[in-house]
């Protein structure tokens, strides 16, 4: 029953991150451009309201550690938040080095290239926060890809935007 309410727990964890990640990429979403001003400014209250209140939630498991597990899950977020740190600076390098951590915790064959030095770093941390490193790794990355995205499309809508001007111009 232990490990059974302990799962439940992790459960919702996972299910409060996912909320957030929901509301956040609705908040950002490129339909919220196409509504009218009124709709998006409620939407947006109500997305802020849902967000606060998600919020208000505090799921813990804790995971027990001996010491060199603490210093290793101490060492991996400390690559992981450099690597976030760097994000705006160089968007592409920042993406290729968070998915070759991604690879090294995977079983399954990568893509890319793999970072030898995370994946010793990862090995010697608890099970529970390999999975915890593996989640958060998989949601920067697809933030990152959604990021991506809203961009190409606005740059899309810009260059379109351009392109109409100058046929009116001509």
């Amino acid at each position: 029953r232990v490990e059974a309410f302990r799962d439940a727990a992790s459960a919702m964890e996972q299910e409060k991150e996912i909320l957030l990640e929901m509301i956040h990429n609705i908040q950002n979403s490129q339909d919220m451009r196409h509504i009218s001003e009124g709709e998006r400014e409620e939407l947006n209250l109500t997305a802020n309201r849902l967000m606060g209140r998600t919020l208000t939630v505090e799921v813990s498991v804790e995971t027990i550690r001996n010491a060199q597990q603490q210093e290793s899950l101490l060492h991996a977020t400390k690559m992981i938040d450099e690597i976030v740190n760097k994000l705006l600076d160089d968007l592409e390098d920042a993406k290729m080095r968070l998915m070759s951590l991604y690879g090294a915790c995977t079983s399954d064959v990568p893509a890319g290239p793999i970072d030898q030095k995370f994946q010793s770093v990862v090995i010697g941390c608890a099970i529970e926060d390999q999975k915890k490193i593996k989640r958060r790794l998989e949601t920067l990355l697809r933030n990152l890809e959604n990021s991506e995205k809203s961009i190409t499309l606005l740059e899309h809508q810009k260059s379109s935007v351009r392109q109409s001007n100058n046929s009116k111009q001509d």
